[in-house]
C-alpha cells in the first residue's frame, strides 16, 4: 500500500461531506423527488432490496451530524440514515415495489443537491431503474478537433453520431442517454467526467474522429486509460490531450469530485473498473469489426492517457470511429449511413456488455431475450432493422407485423 495512503485518508474525512435531509416532493407526473444537502460533489453506490422493499444510497467519505427519520406517505414508509466508518446509508423504506433513478447531484449556491426520483408502478414485481449510458461528443465550441477534407470538423461529426446513439438509447426500455453536450459548445474535460458523475452514469462513452499526420492512417479503434500508450498513435492522441489537461486540471471546482484523489484511496475500486472498461471496449469492437463499411485501424482494445477516461468507478472507454484525415474515413462519417452504422456498434456493444455484465435491478437484467423500442415518428421497419441490426423480416415475424403498419408509441420486440 502506497505510505501516503493513511494521511490522504485522514486529510480527507477532515473534509468530510455534510449529509441533511433536504425535502420530499411529489410532482404532477406521480413523480416523488427525495432530495438531500451536500457539500460536495460525492461518490455514491446505490442500489434496490428486497423483501422487505427499499431503496439504498451509499454516500461515501461523509458525514451526518443531525440524524435523519422522515415518515411519509405511500408508496414511501420512511426515509432514514445512518453513517458509520465514514458511509452515510440512506434507506428508502417502501410499501411497494417502485420504477426508481439512480441519485444525480447537482450543484446550488449552498452546495450540491443530491435527489433521487420514484414512481408507483403496481405492476412490477421488483424495483426497476434504467441503465444510464453517458455520452461524450468529443471536442465542440472553441475546440473543433480534427479537420478532414472540405473542412469537415470532427466536432460536427462526433455530435451527429453521439445524437444516433442517443435516440436509439431514448426509445429502447431500459436505457437512458446522458449527453455531456448537447449542442456546439464548449465543455472542459473536467466538466465531461464531472457530468457522467452529477448525473449518475452507469457507463461512460466518450465519442472522437481524430486526425493523423499522414492521411493514409484510417480506421475505427476504441481505447480505455492507461498511463503508457499501447501504439504510436496512442501516443501521439494521448500527447494532444495532455496538453489541455495541464490547462485544465487545475481548475476544479470546491464542489468537484477530485477523480486523482479518488483513484488513491480507492485502488481495488479503479482496478476493477479498468477491467470492465476492457470488457466494454472489447464488446463495442466486436460490432465495429462487424460493419462491412466500417475498417478497423486496431484489431484490440487500445490504451491511451485520456483524462476524461479516468473515473474511478464508471467503466469508460474512447471510440475512435475513425480518421477524419483520412479520405476514405472522412466520406464514410460525412454521410448519415456511415455514422448510423458506428452508432449501431457501439449500442449493440453497450448492451452485450450488461448481458454478460447485468447490473441487478435493471430491466436489461430482467430480460436479456430481446429488447423493446418504442416506435417514432417517421419510423420505418428497415430503418429500425439497420439501427438495431437485424432483418426487416425478423421484426415483422417476432411482432406478427404482416401486412400491417406500425404507428408512434406501438412497443416492438427485436431479438438482436
Amino acid at each position: 500500500m502506497n505510505k501516503y495512503i493513511p494521511l490522504l485518508l485522514v486529510s480527507f474525512f477532515l473534509q468530510a461531506n455534510e449529509v441533511f435531509f433536504n425535502e420530499i416532493n411529489e410532482s404532477k407526473n406521480d413523480a416523488i423527488e427525495i432530495s438531500f444537502n451536500l457539500d460536495k460533489v460525492a461518490y455514491i453506490n446505490s442500489y434496490s432490496l428486497e423483501n422487505p422493499s427499499r431503496i439504498v444510497i451509499e454516500i461515501n467519505d461523509s458525514k451526518l451530524t443531525k440524524p435523519i427519520e422522515e415518515i411519509y406517505n405511500y408508496p414511501i414508509k420512511k426515509v432514514r440514515a445512518s453513517n458509520s466508518n465514514g458511509i452515510t446509508r440512506i434507506v428508502i423504506d417502501l410499501y411497494d415495489n417502485v420504477f426508481w433513478n439512480k441519485p444525480i447531484q447537482k450543484e446550488t449556491d449552498n452546495g450540491v443537491l443530491l435527489s433521487t426520483k420514484i414512481k408507483k408502478d403496481k405492476t412490477l414485481k421488483e424495483n426497476i431503474r434504467d441503465i444510464n449510458v453517458a455520452i461524450d461528443a468529443g471536442h465542440g465550441g472553441k475546440y473543433p478537433g480534427a479537420v478532414g477534407p472540405n473542412n469537415i470538423l470532427e466536432k460536427d461529426v462526433t455530435l451527429l453520431i453521439a445524437k444516433e446513439l442517443e435516440r436509439t438509447l431514448r426509445d429502447t426500455k431500459g436505457y437512458h442517454p446522458i449527453m455531456i453536450r448537447n449542442g456546439d459548445n464548449t465543455v472542459s474535460l473536467n466538466d465531461r467526467y464531472q457530468s457522467a458523475r452529477k448525473n449518475g452514469a452507469d457507463i461512460f462513452i466518450s465519442i472522437h474522429a481524430d486526425g493523423f499526420r499522414l492521411s493514409s492512417v484510417k480506421g475505427a479503434s476504441v481505447f480505455i486509460w492507461s498511463e503508457e500508450a499501447s501504439s504510436t498513435i496512442a501516443r501521439n492522441l494521448s500527447e494532444k490531450e495532455r496538453k489541455r489537461i495541464m490547462a485544465e486540471i487545475k481548475n476544479l471546482k470546491p464542489t468537484d469530485f477530485d477523480e486523482d484523489y479518488a483513484r488513491e484511496l480507492y485502488p481495488q475500486i479503479y482496478e476493477n473498473k479498468i477491467i470492465q472498461s476492457k470488457i466494454l471496449g472489447t464488446k463495442i469492437l466486436d460490432q465495429l469489426k462487424r460493419d462491412p463499411y466500417t475498417k478497423i485501424h486496431k484489431k484490440n482494445v487500445e490504451f491511451a492517457d485520456f483524462r476524461v477516461l479516468k473515473s474511478v468507478d464508471i467503466p469508460s472507454v474512447l471510440v475512435e470511429s475513425g480518421f477524419i484525415t483520412n479520405p476514405e474515413d472522412a466520406s464514410r462519417l460525412k454521410g448519415k449511413p456511415g455514422r448510423r452504422m458506428i452508432a449501431r456498434s457501439i449500442f449493440l456493444g453497450i448492451h452485450n456488455y450488461f448481458i454478460e455484465a447485468p447490473i441487478e435491478g435493471t430491466s436489461i437484467n430482467s430480460n436479456s431475450d430481446f429488447l423493446e423500442y418504442k416506435i417514432q415518428k417517421g419510423d420505418v421497419l428497415s430503418e429500425i432493422a439497420i439501427r438495431f441490426g437485424v432483418t426487416v423480416e425478423s421484426i415483422s415475424k417476432n411482432n406478427n407485423l404482416k401486412n400491417k403498419s406500425i404507428y408512434p408509441g406501438q412497443i416492438i420486440k427485436i431479438y438482436t
